[in-house]
C-alpha cells in the first residue's frame, strides 16, 4: 500500500505509483484529455494530473491543473475505490467551458465504470 493511500489523499503524488499506472493502465482518449486507469490493492482511489511543458507556458499549465483538480474534487465521492488514475490534459481543455469539461469527464469515467452508480 502506498504512503499516499494510507493518508487518504485523493491525489496521486508518488512517482513509483505514477510509473506503475503508465506501464499497466488502460488508456482512454478524448478531445480534452487522455486518461490512464490502473487497478490497485489500495482501499482508496487516487488521481494524478500530468501537464508537460509542451502544453504551454506556466500560466496555462497551472490553469489546466486547477481545472482538473476541481473536477476530481467534484466526483471523488462517486469514484470507485481501488483505482489509480492519471490525467493528461490537452490544450482543448482550456477552451471548453467548465460545465462541458465536467460533462465529458463524468461521461468518460462512467464509460469505464469508474463511478459508483447512483439511483436517480
Amino acid at each position: 500500500m502506498s504512503s499516499q493511500a494510507r493518508t487518504g489523499t485523493m491525489f496521486l503524488r508518488v512517482s513509483r505509483d505514477i510509473e506503475q499506472v503508465k506501464r499497466h493502465g488502460r488508456r482512454s482518449s478524448t478531445q480534452c484529455f487522455n486518461l490512464l486507469a490502473s487497478r490497485t490493492e489500495d482501499s482508496v482511489s487516487q488521481v494524478g494530473i500530468v501537464v508537460g511543458r509542451r502544453f504551454g507556458n506556466a500560466v496555462k499549465r497551472n490553469r489546466s491543473k486547477r481545472r482538473f483538480r476541481e473536477l476530481v474534487r467534484a466526483i471523488y465521492p462517486d469514484l470507485i475505490p481501488g483505482y489509480h488514475l492519471l490525467v493528461f490534459p490537452k490544450r482543448d481543455a482550456l477552451t471548453l467551458s467548465f460545465g462541458d469539461l465536467k460533462e465529458l469527464w463524468t461521461a468518460t469515467l462512467s464509460k469505464h465504470r469508474l463511478l459508483i452508480a447512483r439511483p436517480i
